[in-house]
């Protein structure tokens, strides 16, 4: 077994007097691709900000390559861990290349323009999100979906070994959620760790190794995705069922089509 990139050990989140997530057990692999599934509100941007340093744990230890997370620098740290958040790119006022390039700030000596091997990983991460031929404009004339790719792009230039994403999926249309997923899938295959929150089983089932499941009151399940990402499982998370179908490309979960609820009530 290789050296965990992320170690958690008892950690407790609150939000408020909210207990989101109690005692979380979590070790996180070069090679592995997690998936975060739960429900709107369950803690998961929360996690995520919390293993990146951004916020503090309620209790608990949180190692990053065998080091207390605490212990680094945030310039040292962004070297091995990076983070996608829900907003990524937003603000900005510079081209595409420009916010592409801040992801190599941590690898870049101040004062630096940075090397051509800099510029060559930056123009790699733009074209493998499809940003080819858009260097030079601004980013506050994309699309919701190309600044999303963006923000994608700018972490792969960033290059941490453990990679930690908030819905990185988030206002992709169909064709690039999975682009961008097999993508993120072949890091892992390439000695990278990843946590990505998601909101679709069947995504996690198809390009996951493994899952980390929120449930209430602070209950969470951890394993691989092919034993975790059950109906019933699933059904514990989002309050409703769910049917499990098979074609010749495999598993497949879908919605049971008994009405969640009465059309004038709240579901959920």
């Amino acid at each position: 077994m290789s050296t965990p990139l992320l170690q958690v050990h008892d950690l407790t989140l609150k939000q408020g007097e909210k207990l989101l997530l109690n005692a979380l057990k979590l070790s996180i692999h070069p090679g592995e691709c997690w998936a975060l599934l739960g429900r709107n509100g369950a803690g998961k941007t929360t996690l995520l900000h919390t293993l990146a340093g951004v916020r503090p744990a309620s209790m608990g230890q949180i190692k990053l390559q065998e080091q207390p997370l605490s212990n680094w620098k945030p310039r040292q740290r962004a070297r091995h861990v990076g983070l996608l958040t829900q907003d990524a790119s937003e603000g900005f006022e510079a081209n595409v290349l420009e916010a592409a390039q801040s992801g190599r700030h941590p690898h870049i000596e101040r004062w630096s323009d940075g090397s051509d091997d800099d510029a060559k990983i930056v123009q790699q991460a733009l074209d493998m999100c499809g940003l080819q031929g858009f260097e030079q404009r601004r980013v506050n004339s994309l699309s919701g979906g190309e600044r999303r790719r963006l923000g994608i792009a700018t972490l792969l230039a960033q290059n941490p070994p453990l990679m930690l994403l908030d819905e990185p999926l988030n206002h992709l249309d169909m064709q690039w959620q999975w682009c961008i997923l097999r993508q993120l899938a072949s890091l892992a295959e390439h000695g990278h760790g990843l946590l990505m929150s998601l909101h679709e089983p069947n995504m996690a089932l198809r390009s996951c190794t493994h899952a980390l499941l929120i449930k209430d009151n602070g209950t969470w399940q951890a394993g691989r995705v092919d034993e975790l990402i059950t109906p019933a499982n699933l059904a514990a998370v989002y309050g409703f069922k769910l049917r499990q179908i098979e074609d010749q490309h495999g598993l497949w979960l879908v919605p049971d089509l008994t009405p969640l609820c009465e059309p004038s009530s709240h579901c959920g």
